[in-house]
């Protein structure tokens, strides 16, 4: 039967861990409950993902004015970004994808699309209000669910998605190697992962400034080809990246 966001939440309830209840809440599904947070706090950037004003105005001024500081004007747009992600995971008609760190939807309603009616796209945050936003954003016929839960510690059984897609929030995590292994531990055999997170500068006086910056706000800085080694020893194939100011694409496939 095709996937429109009424059944969406069914499906993606198949697919928790046995012992996880996901309550739904407000449209989406809910695992952390009363908690503020899933795991402990970052920094200022991880805070204001939670507050009310930062989810209205992030995916149409906040995202795109401080990606483009931090990719540069060769970079790529936001549109630019969801075009990259989407093909680098390679996703189709009837795939299953898993938008890590969702915000307010953007890539997950993309990724819905791409998928079609006999797919499903789950975006996965931590923020309430993110998410409350993302369904603002959300039309009924989207084959489109989401599930408040750890980004960290994915609540999915091994091997059940076909992609995960992770875009400008891996640096803001607190524990990153553990996310990839859980990212690798959720994909089917053949599946992909795209990522784009921090990729501090070579020159020196330069990587100072951006770890610096990083540590003010709370970010981690990486070292470019960092991640994509990162993904290489947790058995990733054919790993690509490109690189824009401090920013890393990086891709890889199960």
């Amino acid at each position: 039967m095709p996937t429109t966001h009424s059944n969406a939440q069914a499906r993606a309830l198949k697919l928790l861990k046995a012992g996880d209840e996901a309550k739904p809440t407000h449209g989406f599904l809910d695992l952390l409950g009363d908690e503020e947070q899933a795991g402990p706090p970052t920094g200022l950037a991880q805070r204001l993902m939670r507050t009310s004003i930062v989810p209205s105005i992030y995916e149409q001024y906040w995202r795109p004015a401080l990606g483009r500081v931090a990719k540069g004007l060769r970079g790529p747009t936001m549109a630019g970004e969801v075009a990259i992600a989407t093909n680098l995971l390679g996703l189709r008609p009837g795939l299953t994808a898993l938008d890590v760190a969702c915000g307010t939807g953007r890539f997950t309603r993309a990724f819905g699309k791409a998928v079609g009616p006999d797919g499903l796209a789950i975006g996965l945050d931590g923020s309430r209000t993110m998410l409350d936003r993302a369904l603002d954003n959300a039309s009924p016929a989207d084959p489109v669910a989401y599930l408040r839960a750890d980004a960290v510690d994915l609540p999915l059984r091994p091997a059940t998605v076909d992609a995960v897609c992770c875009f400008a929030a891996l640096h803001m995590f607190a524990d990153p190697d553990a996310a990839l292994a859980s990212f690798a531990r959720v994909l089917k055999p053949g599946g992909r992962v795209a990522l784009l997170t921090s990729a501090r500068r070579t020159w020196q006086p330069a990587r100072l400034a951006d770890t610096a910056l990083g540590a003010a706000s709370g970010q981690k800085m990486f070292d470019r080809g960092e991640i994509a080694g990162k993904l290489r020893d947790l058995g990733f194939k054919s790993v690509s990246e490109r690189f824009a100011g401090v920013t890393q694409i990086v891709a890889g496939t199960r």
